[in-house]
């Protein structure tokens, strides 16, 4: 990777991604996804571009900073994605995006390998969105008929003795050998009369499942130390780590709490020099890990898939990734991914368009 030369100019593109259906979690329910795509041009004429994306109501980054702060860099940009403020994770992701693809003088390869010249794919799992239960088993047998191997899916948005019995039929229907994932977005700190979190845990790790997302809000560190020490069914952590910034405070949280895998959303987090961190801090201490979208479109995926298969400074076997996001919107940028018998491919052959273009005319 070449010398970053000096960025002249910030093109910005805002753009609301909707969804093809409601998503819910146990927080609220997404209709569409605030975005901006960003293209940065170098004194040498090459043009790299990024992706800065949102999730309202878990993202640290706020519209109005976005746009205020993409307004001022516009003529007078900055030149590492360091000096971007870290109250604003998202745009330092989408600026350490479009410099990858400066450097590599190609603006979409951000991480250059295998991955993005088509060679090798990476193991996905299969995602389950909240619904009604037979709506949900539905997308599972979807997901199991189209090779999926590893399916995922929210936890407590109904009450734990109904979300039990359909979770139950998923495993008699899937079998043994099917990993399922689970991610309660911190809903398990509801009180709920007749079940205690552990219990909660003790009955999924009865019925083989791999792992929990964040069972309890981030803010109670306490019970999520509690539930690693002592749940029979692995603890990853998520929403816990936005916002913690620096070796010294991520090492802290990890020894505190202790889980079995972290989660790494990049545009949360701040992009991709901070999640090799978070995999330094959590390999040093014998702890999983797995790259997620953060349901960004096809260009911000493309860009976390190369990092999580070629970018990523790893010990580890890479585990079945968080990837499988990209069919969610109506108005996604077509490109070379695709989504087959659990594994997301990069067809080289398939093009992807022009973007200015299409941002400009679509």
């Amino acid at each position: 990777m070449r010398a970053l030369p000096r960025i002249t100019k910030v093109d910005v593109y805002p753009w609301n991604l909707e969804f093809k259906r409601p998503a819910k979690t146990s927080r609220n329910i997404l209709h569409n996804k605030p975005s901006w795509f960003i293209k940065l041009s170098d004194e040498q004429g090459h043009e790299g571009w990024g992706e800065c994306s949102i999730i309202p109501g878990l993202s640290m980054d706020r519209a109005i900073e976005i746009e205020t702060y993409l307004a001022r860099v516009s003529a007078n940009p900055p030149q590492r994605a360091e000096d971007i403020p870290a109250s604003l994770p998202a745009v330092q992701f989408a600026f350490e995006m479009a410099m990858n693809g400066l450097r590599n003088e190609n603006d979409l390869q951000f991480f250059p390998g295998n991955f993005a010249e088509g060679v090798s794919t990476i193991a996905i799992n299969g995602l389950i969105w909240m619904a009604d239960a037979e709506d949900m088993l539905e997308q599972a047998r979807y997901l199991l008929r189209n090779g999926f191997t590893t399916l995922k899916m929210k936890v407590g948005s109904m009450p734990f003795d109904a979300e039990l019995e359909w979770l139950s039929a998923l495993r008699n229907e899937a079998g043994a050998d099917v990993v399922l994932r689970t991610d309660a977005n911190g809903a398990f700190s509801k009180i709920e009369p007749g079940w205690t979190t552990l219990r909660k845990l003790e009955v999924l790790a009865d019925l083989n499942f791999h792992s929990i997302e964040q069972p309890l809000n981030s803010s109670d560190v306490e019970g999520l130390a509690d539930l690693s020490a002592n749940s029979p069914l692995p603890i990853a952590l998520d929403e816990s780590l936005i916002g913690v910034r620096g070796v010294q405070q991520k090492a802290a949280l990890l020894d505190t709490i202790r889980p079995q895998f972290v989660v790494l959303k990049p545009s949360l987090l701040g992009g991709f020099a901070e999640c090799q961190e978070w995999v330094d801090l959590a390999e040093d201490r014998e702890l999983g890990w797995w790259a997620t979208s953060a349901l960004e479109s096809n260009l911000g995926l493309y860009a976390i898939a190369q990092w999580a298969k070629d970018g990523v400074k790893t010990r580890q076997p890479i585990l079945v990734q968080g990837l499988g996001t990209g069919g969610l919107f109506t108005n996604n940028i077509p490109g070379s991914l695709f989504a087959e018998a659990g594994k997301l491919i990069n067809r080289v052959g398939h093009h992807w368009p022009n973007l200015t273009s299409f941002l400009i005319n679509l």
